[in-house]
């Protein structure tokens, strides 16, 4: 009978607090925005009828998409600590709205993988940013001793909205056709949730969602901060031992997931019908994890609770290293199914993360943090694909491939027991 009462609890604790609701639909609504822009950009690249892709080119896309940004993230995180976070995600908002009109206008003319990819480095750019506003944000909207629970509420409901616009993706793409017309199509769909984010972000009175001036703030012109933003991000990351611990175990998550979505991507590829059938596989592949990531959010704050922080994430980092292990076979509906287990597995140790920067790091310092994390979460998983682009053949069956991934799960466990060891009062 509780079980059945929990919900009901959570829905009201939700509604108590007016401002994470409204936080909490912003996120919602972007987050399906990005769900549909990540699986447009897939389809219009990696399985369009007029373009084709290889293990490199594949490792390419991603790495020009996301890499850059995440070299530069935490010197523009800075200005989450320095400027209102709600004129920061205004600007945001207004800014990919531009780019994804834009994005679509070029799919729209045929334009080259280049350009394309360009102007979808930027729109992430500017994602990125909303994304980090958001997370270092809640802790100011909800009392300390919710901020788990509510974050666990925040990550699930962000996690279903990009599932239902990446699902949602497939109903254009069917409608309109998988060439670069049918392509900018789905794109241009993407301004809806954007435009809708930006209404929403408008309607946050000015400072509630901090930056809160205290003795931590960094002091300076804001050009300081911005330059010196990785210095400060890292130099926070390593003074406390409880995020620099589940970094290193969500790291170590994020190259096993790089490996194995190089795995099955060029392997799905390999197949005749890799336009139809293997964006299908893909997104089951890619839907799989989301919905194992979305249980683990609702399970993660019972299971903190039970074990704390530190047991939650060694316990789910050795899991995973058991589950990626079965997946070795390279069997695609084990793959799968794995999948579902490595994502709710990289989900506990991604809110333990999230939990430990809003809760042991600072308000003046919490968005470099976040940024930091932004960064290693994209660098990790570019890395592990170029790594292993290098070694895969070119029907993607390496079986050497996933048993590395054991190995980096086996290194990421190792590195947060050592580091996020309690230490006694």
């Amino acid at each position: 009978m509780a079980d059945g009462r929990a919900p009901i609890a959570v829905w009201r604790s939700v509604r108590a607090l007016p401002e994470f609701w409204r936080l909490l639909e912003l996120r919602a609504v972007s987050q399906f925005g990005d769900g549909l822009f990540a699986a447009g950009l897939a389809g219009a690249i990696l399985f369009s009828s007029e373009r084709a892709a290889g293990p490199w080119a594949i490792a390419g896309s991603f790495a020009v998409t996301y890499l850059p940004y995440s070299l530069l993230g935490p010197f523009a995180g800075a200005l989450l600590d320095r400027w209102d976070r709600r004129l920061v995600l205004i600007g945001a908002n207004v800014a990919r709205l531009l780019l994804v009109l834009c994005v679509g206008a070029m799919l729209a003319a045929s334009a080259h993988d280049v350009s394309i990819l360009l102007g979808a480095l930027i729109v992430n750019g500017f994602t990125r940013f909303v994304s980090s506003g958001l997370s270092a944000a809640l802790p100011d909207v909800v009392p300390r001793e919710q901020v788990v629970a509510m974050n666990s509420v925040a990550t699930a409901t962000g996690a279903a909205a990009a599932f239902l616009g990446a699902i949602f993706m497939l109903v254009p793409r069917s409608l309109f056709g998988d060439d670069d017309t049918g392509a900018s199509t789905v794109i241009f769909f993407v301004a809806v949730p954007v435009a809708l984010a930006l209404l929403l972000s408008v309607r946050f009175p000015p400072d509630v969602l901090g930056p809160h001036e205290s003795k931590r703030s960094i002091h300076g012109s804001v050009v300081y901060a911005v330059a010196t933003g990785w210095a400060h991000g890292i130099r926070t990351v390593s003074a406390v031992p409880t995020v620099a611990a589940t970094l290193s175990g969500l790291a170590a998550h994020r190259m096993v997931f790089g490996i194995n979505s190089l795995l099955v991507l060029v392997m799905v590829r390999h197949t005749d019908t890799h336009v139809v059938a293997g964006l299908a596989t893909s997104v089951m592949f890619l839907a799989a994890g989301g919905i194992g990531s979305f249980l683990a959010t609702i399970a993660t704050p019972a299971v903190v609770r039970r074990w704390g922080r530190y047991g939650a994430a060694n316990g789910a980092l050795a899991f995973a290293a058991v589950v990626q292990l079965c997946g070795s076979f390279l069997y695609v509906p084990l793959m799968v199914a794995c999948g579902f287990l490595l994502g709710a597995a990289g989900q506990v140790v991604k809110l333990c993360a999230d939990t430990a920067m809003q809760i042991d790091v600072d308000d003046a310092l919490r968005g470099h943090v976040f940024t930091v994390q932004d960064s290693l979460f994209w660098m990790s998983y570019v890395f592990a694909m170029a790594v292993c682009a290098a070694f895969i053949p070119a029907d993607g069956r390496q079986p050497l491939l996933a048993l590395a991934g054991v190995a980096v799960y086996l290194a990421g466990l190792a590195l947060h027991a050592a580091i996020g060891r309690p230490r006694p009062r």
